[in-house]
This record gives C-alpha cells, sequence and structure tokens, in this order.
C-alpha cells in the first residue's frame, strides 16, 4: 500500500501541477468534442423545382414526405427525398399551397391561403383532391395547421369580426367544425394576425379527444396561447405588421416550448427573434437564451428533447443546448423544417422548390 506524506512539499507541487493540467486538458477535450458535436451537423441539398417556393412540408416516416407551395404544386417522396412525384392540383393551378399533413403515401390534407379559404383531401396519392372545407368570408387567410397521430387536427387563420379563426377536426380532415359566435373566445387585439410563413405557429401534442394545442400570433401584437390562455411574447419582437413570431415547438416530453420570429423587412436581424420556456404542470418559465439565430426564422423544430433546428430567408441554424444557444450551419434559404412523426429524419424546403436532408 501507497502512503502519500503530506509534508512532502515538492511532491504535492508536483500533484497539484498535474493536476491543474489535467484539468486544462480536459477542459479543451470537452471544448473540441462540443466544437465538433456544434459543426457536425450538415444541410444536404436533395432536389429543386425552380416553378415553386415551398411553405408546406410534413415528413410521415424517414422515407415519407410530402410539400406543397405556390402554383398549385404538390410533392410526394417515397425514397426519402431522392426522387420526387411533382403533382399541379387540377382546379387550382393558381393557388398557393403554404401548409400540408400527410398521413401516408395515399393521403395527405393541404390548406390554401387567400379568400376562399380551402382545405382538400387527397386519398389516391395526389391523383384527385376533394374540398374538404371552404369559406367565402371576405378577408378570410388560413395559415397554418397541425394533426395528432391519430387523425386530431387543429387549423389557425386570420381575425374575422375581430375573432382569430380557429376551427378543429377529428377525423384526418374529412369535416372540420370551425369556433364560431360565443363558442370563439380568441379575441383578437388590433393589428394581431398570424402569420402563413411555414404552416408552423400553431402545435398539437399528445393523443385522444383531449390534445395540447399551442398557437402563436404575430404583427403589432404577438401573444403565445396555451391551453387556450393568451401570453404576450415578451421576447418576441413586434409592434409592425411585419413583425412577430412566426413558429412554434414543443419538445418530445411536452417539457419544453420554443418560439421564433423577427422582422421580415430586417431579416438579418438578432432582436427579439427566439423565446423559450420549461413547461411544468401547465406552468410556463423563460428561459434565457444567450446566443440567438442569426436572423429572422421562420420555423423551428425539436430534433431531440434538446437538439434544435431553425431556418428562414438568411439561413439555418442549430442548437445543442436546448435552444439556449445557436450556430449557423447553413446560409441558404428555407422557410420551413420538419421531422419524421415516425423516425428520425429531418427535411427542409423552402426556395426555387428546394428540398435538403439535415445530416448529423
Amino acid at each position: 500500500m501507497f502512503i502519500i506524506n503530506t509534508t512532502d512539499t515538492q511532491f504535492n507541487n508536483f500533484i497539484f501541477i498535474k493536476i491543474a493540467f489535467m484539468k486544462k486538458l480536459l477542459t479543451v477535450i470537452l471544448f473540441f468534442v462540443a466544437l465538433h458535436n456544434i459543426n457536425s451537423q450538415t444541410i444536404q441539398p436533395l432536389t429543386s423545382n425552380n416553378k415553386t417556393s415551398l411553405r408546406g412540408l410534413s415528413v410521415v416516416d424517414d422515407t415519407l414526405l410530402w410539400t406543397s407551395g405556390s402554383n398549385g404544386t404538390v410533392g410526394l417522396s417515397i425514397d426519402a427525398g431522392k426522387t420526387f412525384e411533382w403533382i399541379i392540383v387540377k382546379g387550382y393551378e393558381s393557388k398557393d399551397f403554404r401548409d400540408i399533413e400527410g398521413f401516408d403515401k395515399s393521403t395527405a390534407v393541404i390548406m390554401a391561403i387567400d379568400t376562399p379559404g380551402l382545405i382538400l383531401k387527397t386519398k389516391d396519392g395526389g391523383k384527385t383532391w376533394k374540398e374538404v372545407f371552404r369559406d367565402d368570408t371576405p378577408g378570410m387567410f388560413l395559415d397554418a395547421m397541425d394533426f395528432t397521430m391519430d387523425g386530431n387536427g387543429v387549423i389557425v387563420g386570420d381575425p374575422i369580426n375581430n375573432k382569430l379563426f380557429y376551427a378543429t377536426t377529428k377525423n384526418f380532415g374529412d369535416n372540420w367544425q370551425p369556433l364560431t359566435g360565443d363558442n370563439n373566445k380568441y379575441d383578437a387585439m388590433p393589428g394581431e394576425a398570424f402569420f402563413a410563413s411555414s404552416g408552423t405557429n400553431v402545435t398539437i401534442s399528445g393523443t385522444g379527444y383531449n390534445p395540447v394545442i399551442f398557437f402563436a400570433t404575430g404583427g403589432t401584437r404577438s401573444r403565445l396561447f396555451v391551453y387556450g390562455q393568451p401570453l404576450v411574447l415578451n421576447n418576441i419582437i413586434q409592434g409592425d405588421t411585419m413583425q412577430g413570431a412566426n413558429s412554434i415547438a414543443v419538445s418530445p416530453t411536452i417539457s419544453k416550448l420554443a418560439v421564433v420570429g423577427g422582422d421580415y423587412n430586417n431579416d438579418t436581424s438578432t432582436q427579439k427573434n427566439i423565446q423559450l420556456f420549461s413547461l411544468k404542470s401547465n406552468q410556463l418559465n423563460n428561459i434565457p437564451v444567450q446566443t440567438p439565430p442569426h436572423g429572422d426564422r421562420s420555423c423551428i423544430l425539436f430534433v431531440d428533447e434538446n437538439k434544435m433546428l431553425t431556418c428562414g430567408l438568411n439561413g439555418v441554424d442549430f442548437s445543442n443546448d436546448g435552444g439556449i444557444n445557436w450556430q449557423s450551419i447553413s446560409s441558404d434559404n428555407y422557410t420551413v423544417c420538419a421531422k419524421a412523426k415516425k423516425g428520425s429524419a429531418v427535411f427542409l424546403a423552402g426556395k426555387d422548390g428546394q428540398i435538403a436532408i439535415l445530416s448529423q
């Protein structure tokens, strides 16, 4: 057995120097490991369709994805984005389909912006489409929708008669029930609306007939609605019609929540473009952000409980620490990103029909 003599000054100094060196070495190693983790994510372009601006994206599993956009266009891939079938929806060639939800390779729902508000559904892989919702009310503008795995869905739209538009479905979008009259408790503040940036400023979590629904508004007022109750987004820039929240994401365990946005007319500004929350026992607590994303961001998602991705007009950012610090991984223009509902693949879509995949 070896016994260290604590009165041996020379030996003790050697031990202290060695410990200090090992601590510094460990710090350096951890720094480079963290740096490697941040920089190991890359965006790999897959294909493009120059005639289309894509803002709708739904990833069913690691190989199946649907996308939608301008000029009545819908895209379907069954081989992880290597090839796409591009579909022009007959009779709707001039429509801009800002959001899409795919359920399998045959079934999907698409949402068209502007009056009339339209939702179409296909059950044969996009060969034919049926109107499942139509509203010709002047000013009708649908902005975003989301679904649970068991067919519960929600869609939001700009205010009509000073009420935020809100409708739900329980059968994969076959029928929709808008909130009307006194049943609609969502009063819009002056200048408040939604942005149809990526179809992700509403999210629905959980299963069954009482899923948890979150949505965020923008414009001169930007608010987050949690369990139906509004909360002003103090860390999201607002006050102008082109400012505010664009996208919301909830972590897999529904313990964290993130909102991104910014100023569309100043898309490189990092001022108040993200707000993070912890969510516990129906209570939200703000999480301070140290390094924000690098500009106005139109979409955000949780890759897992701590890894996050966000994208916008001037680039893509990644976070390894739950959104507290962000690193730019691409300067390319992508307006929407989505993770596989049954899998781990993450895809992006955007300007000029660009489709890409996140490589980790």
